[in-house]
């Protein structure tokens, strides 16, 4: 099972697949799941430097589709809330040749969900005063800790990014790669593994104030999540 958090309570709740969980079902699940779990591309283009380090806490709300019945046949809760969230801890790390790597981190409160996530980023454009920064990004998520899910994600965008003083505006597209496969599955279920493919936009500004940093980002793959992070950054 795996839980999620509702934005407006402070309690899990825990999906376990329910007779009538169809393929059909399973597949329209498993691409809101992904636009949830996915990586989320809250950085600009433009890269840290070999010195350069970021760490901080992130947030993610996803807008689900409560009301639909492949939500219904995958919890035991007959009123889900109409947003979840996820919240992480981050890392990222500049390199040599203008490559960043970062990690994400997330346990759910009161479940022993956890979400686990790499990044890889490449400036092809480091960006000047007058140029933009553009950059391709790889990424990866593994969902961890559940009993009816092995549950992965693969990541492939490419970002631009133009500072103006402190504040960085930035966007971009990409492609999702879904790996759902349903596991240790109650009797009367019986689901198949799904690979699904979907496309990603996302855009989103960053503040930055001496050593600290906030950003927030939006991002559209089959339904829209929001994103904020806080850290610091030197």
């Amino acid at each position: 099972m795996i839980s999620l958090v509702p934005l407006t309570e402070a309690r899990a709740d825990d999906i376990e697949f329910q007779t009538g969980m169809t393929q059909s079902y399973f597949k329209d699940f498993s691409k809101e799941l992904g636009a949830a779990l996915s990586y989320k591309a809250l950085s600009p283009a433009e890269p840290l430097g070999i010195l350069g380090f970021d760490v901080g806490l992130e947030v993610t709300a996803i807008d689900i589709d409560q009301g639909a019945d492949y939500w219904n046949k995958a919890t035991k809760n007959a009123d889900m809330p109409g947003m979840i969230t996820l919240p992480k801890i981050y890392a990222r790390k500049g390199l040599p040749f203008s490559i960043d790597v970062g990690v994400i981190y997330s346990k759910v409160p009161d479940s022993n969900i956890s979400l686990l996530g790499a990044e890889v980023k490449y400036a092809i454009l480091k960006g000047s005063v007058a140029t933009p920064a553009v950059a391709i990004r790889g990424s990866y998520t593994q969902l961890m800790g559940v009993d009816q899910l092995d549950f992965k994600t693969y990541g492939a965008d490419i970002s631009i990014s133009k500072g103006f003083l402190n504040i960085t505006p930035f966007g971009g597209i990409g492609a999702v790669w879904i790996s759902s496969e349903p596991k240790s599955l109650p009797a009367g279920i019986s689901l198949n593994k799904e690979n699904i493919t979907a496309m990603k936009y996302f855009g989103g500004v960053r503040f930055t104030l001496l050593l600290l940093n906030m950003t927030a980002g939006v991002e559209y793959m089959e339904v829209p999540t929001y994103s904020i992070r806080a850290g610091i950054i030197f």
